[in-house]
């Protein structure tokens, strides 16, 4: 059926779960899963081939979390760290377990970026940041007194990294009723503008809640260019 739907050029999705560092082969082994949750697992799964995939799309939340043991740089263990699982409502859907939660991590956003071949990205769950005064994002590590860009080749070199942090006003105004981007707080579009510029790949999609009502498009995430194919000017390489 996938074939015959390619070959009346037909619009496939595929929707991958969990995410990259729990993936067996590029996540942070062993607190990974048996499987590959990165983009190139959609042609594995499917029996598509990777010439067929036009586009690739990144999901993260504006803030970072994980499910049971492993490295979190990022984790917080007190009243912000609850307060992001709760208006999160950060809870496994078939274990009820408690997810860990923490401050975005761009470095681990870049790996992503890299390891997928990310044309642009959705970010979610922006409303749970609403009452928050100050917000802190990953930019960097530190590594036994070295300052690191990038993600560690390593479990064990990961597991002693430190996060570098940036913080930036928070808005403090809800966000969940805004139809459009230009509805949203200046200080939330000044961080989406951040996390992007640290990505360095375009937000197309901004969540602020659990309805369709709630999402906004920022541009289209579907048709744009392949970004991984351009140059920095938009040229094509």
């Amino acid at each position: 059926k996938i074939s015959k739907a390619i070959q009346q050029r037909r619009n496939i999705l595929f929707e991958g779960a969990q995410g990259t560092l729990l993936d067996l082969d590029h996540g942070t082994y062993p607190y990974v899963t048996s499987s590959n949750p990165v983009a190139g697992g959609a042609c594995v799964g499917t029996g598509v081939g990777p010439t067929m995939i036009d586009r690739v799309i990144g999901v993260a939340k504006a803030y970072t979390t994980r499910v049971g043991e492993g490295p979190f740089p990022t984790e917080l263990h007190g009243e912000v760290g609850e307060l992001l699982c709760d208006r999160g409502a950060e809870f496994g859907t078939t274990t009820g377990r408690k997810r860990r939660c923490g401050w975005f991590d761009a470095v681990i956003g870049r790996y992503a970026v890299r390891i997928n071949g990310l044309d642009c990205l959705a970010i979610t769950k922006l409303d749970v940041l609403d009452e928050l005064e100050e917000i802190s994002v990953c930019v960097a590590y530190e590594i036994d007194g070295v300052t690191c860009h990038d993600f560690p080749s390593s479990s064990r070199r990961f597991a002693r990294c430190r996060p570098i942090y940036k913080t930036v006003r928070g808005w403090q105004q809800p966000t969940g009723d805004c139809r459009n981007l230009e509805d949203l707080p200046r200080l939330a579009l000044d961080y989406l503008k951040f996390l992007a510029e640290l990505m360095e790949v375009p937000i197309a999609i901004v969540s602020l809640g659990p309805s369709r009502e709630q999402t906004i498009i920022v541009e289209d995430p579907i048709h744009g260019p392949k970004r991984a194919l351009l140059h920095a000017n938009g040229t094509p390489v």
